[in-house]
């Protein structure tokens, strides 16, 4: 939800992404607009000396009604349950489905391609849309999405060629 920072543990997983990502040749870094994200980007694209592009497409999924509940309060809903075992097709109440979330990060990797193509570029999302576009990268359904792990911090990379097509470099690789 937003308003969400980052604690200390997390300030220094950033402060450890920017020094793996400061000896790379990176041309953009993208985050998305929640405060928890562009604290994590803040300091990558410091030590590359970038600014941070603010994407939507990168944001957090829209849980509508759900937004701000704790996980306690929520677990024991049927609706809750059907959306953490059927992410393909459960809705969420007055928020996105997931594959809406998906549509929008896989727009905004289409259009980053676009823009920079024989570059490599820096995103900063959120677990659950990042383990969806890995999800559809690795043509598995959206049911399954929860089987990929996706440590705070960690890195994964995808490729995507001239033709659009994606390969899977790697998930969850530590720092």
């Amino acid at each position: 939800m937003p308003g969400v920072l980052l604690n200390e543990d997390g300030r220094a997983q950033a402060v450890r992404l920017a020094a793996y990502f400061s000896g790379r040749s990176i041309a953009a870094v993208v985050s998305s607009p929640l405060a928890r994200a562009q604290e994590t980007a803040a300091p990558i694209a410091a030590a590359l000396g970038l600014a941070v592009t603010t994407d939507a497409g990168l944001d957090e999924i829209d849980f509508g009604a759900w937004t701000g509940m704790a996980f306690e309060a929520l677990q024991d809903l049927p609706a809750w349950q059907a959306w953490n075992q059927f992410r393909g097709t459960a809705p969420t109440p007055n928020g996105e489905t997931m594959l809406e979330a998906l549509a929008r990060p896989l727009r905004t990797i289409a259009r980053l391609h676009n823009a920079y193509r024989d570059g490599e570029v820096v995103l900063v999302s959120h677990q659950d849309v990042l383990k969806a576009v890995i999800s559809h990268s690795l043509g598995a359904p959206l049911d399954l999405m929860q089987r990929i792990e996706l440590a705070p911090a960690s890195r994964s990379v995808l490729r995507v060629f001239a033709d659009g097509s994606v390969q899977v470099d790697g998930v969850n690789l530590p720092l």
